[in-house]
């Protein structure tokens, strides 16, 4: 039986979760920022003959993750989908979102290494830059470096999701800059109590090869496993995904984005 979830269900649908909190950290995040009554964040939940559950479905904004570790009514959760914009935005673990591919529209297909970081392996010394971390006054000047950057895919809907991560703080952006011009940063998101996703990485065309965004993802992971906090992040780059596993990452799964 598939139903709308509420703040009566918390505790079970957070243990239901923490059985793999960094695939997790969207919906964890995304709970306890905004809870389970907004116009822009819906939640629902199947429960099999026993009355236990066993997956849930998050809608944020125009974008769907199931979560479910063993079977689930797969129709069920496509139904709600099917209600949503065409082609639906759909993410999660790669073997399970899968499943949908037979029964729904989706975009194109995105599939993504997941890692995590929970140590600190470098050596913990003073940035050779002054690395900021953004304010809601820094907004504009964030969504300006990204459109300079043809990888990144700036929306309509970015700069409310920014601003709202900030002002809830469930998302940080850390940056340089250079003559009064920001030159590279690196963004958080899904922060909760137990985990982050970093994302966001990036530098100008013109000033990249210069270790910038090392030395911030640096400064990022201490102070996310410092506060007793798992960092997560995807990648589909070789390269990147080296440069992130000397910094203490490593591999945990995939992740399939249909965007």
């Amino acid at each position: 039986m598939i139903r709308k979830l509420n703040s009566a269900d918390h505790h079970v649908v957070f243990s239901f979760l923490r059985q793999e909190p960094s695939l997790n950290l969207f919906i964890i995040g995304d709970i306890e920022a905004f809870g389970y009554e907004q116009e822009f964040q819906e939640l629902w939940g199947d429960f099999d003959e026993n009355g236990e559950l066993r997956a849930v479905l998050l809608r944020f904004y125009d974008s769907y993750i199931p979560y479910a570790p063993g079977e689930f009514d797969i129709e069920g959760f496509a139904k709600i989908m099917r209600h949503a914009a065409q082609p639906v935005r759909l993410s999660g673990k790669t073997e399970l979102v899968a499943k949908f591919e037979p029964l729904l529209s989706l975009g194109k297909k995105r599939v993504t290494y997941f890692c995590e970081c929970n140590e600190i392996i470098f050596p913990e010394v003073e940035s050779r830059y002054e690395i900021k971390q953004a304010t809601i006054d820094d907004v504009d000047r964030i969504l300006e470096l990204r459109s300079r950057i043809a990888e990144f895919l700036v929306l309509p809907s970015s700069r409310d999701m920014l601003v709202k991560s900030l002002e809830t703080n469930t998302g940080r952006v850390y940056y340089i800059e250079e003559d009064g011009r920001m030159v590279s940063s690196v963004a958080t998101t899904a922060e909760n109590t137990l985990s982050a996703m970093v994302v966001g990485v990036c530098t100008d065309p013109n000033d990249r090869h210069k270790g910038y965004a090392s030395e911030i993802m640096k400064r990022v992971i201490q102070d996310y496993i410092r506060a007793g906090k798992t960092l997560c992040l995807f990648y589909d780059n070789p390269s990147a995904g080296r440069i992130y596993k000397r910094l203490g990452f490593y591999d945990i799964g995939m992740w399939t984005m249909y965007v």
